[in-house]
């Protein structure tokens, strides 16, 4: 009975745990004054990550958009998350060029609402590893980030905060 029940409790550990790994997801916050907030999911794909969400409280326009080194939005202006992500000690860039930081997720647009909705597929992030994206902050910035300036796209002030959870464990 005893060996019954351990591998009913193995079973739904390993159920839950897989399940776990296939969403990650982050409930952003304002920062540095702004009304920024929204939510983004992560799931896997072919090669990497779909993310997709939607922001509101935005300036109309473009905003950088990036995954930060540390899990910590708590300073008022959201530095307190470090630096873009960049285990792979790259140039900065846009996502689709071969030399870019792990965090760069590119520009999101906001319509004349405020409102900007994220639908794209990342190469060579993931929900594990060295390459999971849980624990890391993701930043929406202020200004558009140009994909091309050092070390951080010239995007603005950081407008809103959340750190990558995995599915069902939402934290920021």
């Amino acid at each position: 009975m005893k060996r019954h029940l351990a591998l009913a409790v193995s079973a739904a550990f390993v159920l839950a745990t897989s399940a776990w790994a296939a969403d990650a997801t982050v409930t952003l916050a304002a920062a540095s004054g702004s009304k920024a907030a929204g939510t983004i999911n992560f799931t896997k794909a072919d090669g990497g990550l779909h993310v997709t969400g939607d922001v509101t409280g935005l300036t109309p326009g473009e905003h950088g958009f990036h995954l930060h080194e540390k899990g910590d939005c708590s300073a008022p202006d959201a530095t307190s998350a470090g630096d873009h992500w960049n285990p792979g000690k790259q140039a900065h860039g846009a996502p689709t060029a071969a030399a870019h930081h792990a965090g760069d997720l590119g520009n999101i647009t906001a319509d004349a609402s405020g409102k900007a909705h994220v639908d794209t597929t990342v190469k060579g992030i993931g929900l594990d590893g060295e390459t999971s994206v849980i624990g890391h902050a993701v930043i929406v910035h202020g200004k558009a980030d140009d994909l091309k300036t050092q070390p951080s796209g010239a995007a603005g002030p950081r407008v809103a905060c959340g750190v990558v959870a995995s599915a069902g464990a939402v934290s920021h």
